[in-house]
Formats: C-alpha cells, structure tokens, sequence
C-alpha cells in the first residue's frame, strides 16, 4: 500500500508540473519525485518498516532513491524518446520498474539492526 501511495503521490506532482507549471516531462519527473520522497521516508518508516524515523535515517534515505532516480529517469527517456511512449503514462511504467531495487535498498537503510548500548 505504501508503494502505491508514494506512486500516486509523484504522480499527481508530476502531472501538475507536466501540465500545469507546463515544464518539460524530465523536469517534471525530478520535481514530482524529490518532493515525494520526503513522505515516501516517513510512510516507509511507519507502516512499512515498523521504525522510528530519525535524523541518521532521513538523512541516508535519499541514497536509496539514487538507484531508484537513475532506474526510473533512464526508463522514461527510453520510453519516451525512444520507444514513443505517451509521456503522461511512462512515469506509471518507470516506477514499476524501479520498485523492487527501492524496496531493497530502503529495507537495508532503514531497518538496520540498532546496535546495544554499552
């Protein structure tokens, strides 16, 4: 449920910009997905992982996402440029493909065994 929020969370953005701030759809993909991604940690957090968020933690999320921005910025220019995708419907065939290696690495950031106190 997690994954399909966040995708309907950068989708919307990305539409907004694509449509209403009239920006370029690789613009509006970096835009949509930077912001997503802050509630994309705290959701993970909670309901995925079952973790408290902490500074540490935000602050190495976005390492996560370097895998998952690269996936999904290649796979919508290859999508639209050059297999002639409809650029409203790429980011939805981009962010399946990028799932499964942001789960991955989300799940090693966040859910690290915490070392005991000695």
């Amino acid at each position: 449920m997690v994954g399909g929020m966040n995708t309907l969370n950068y989708y919307v953005l990305y539409l907004l910009f694509l449509h209403l701030a009239d920006l370029n759809y690789l613009t509006s993909h970096i835009l949509a997905f930077l912001i997503s991604m802050v509630g994309s940690f705290y959701m993970n957090s909670y309901f995925t992982y079952r973790t408290k968020p902490t500074l540490k933690k935000f602050l190495q999320f976005p390492l996560t996402y370097v895998v998952n921005i690269t996936v999904t910025t290649v796979s919508i220019y290859v999508l639209v440029d050059l297999l002639s995708l409809d650029e409203n419907i790429s980011p939805l065939v981009a962010s399946l493909i990028a799932i499964p290696f942001t789960f991955l690495i989300s799940k090693k950031i966040l859910v690290k065994e915490e070392q005991p106190s000695r």
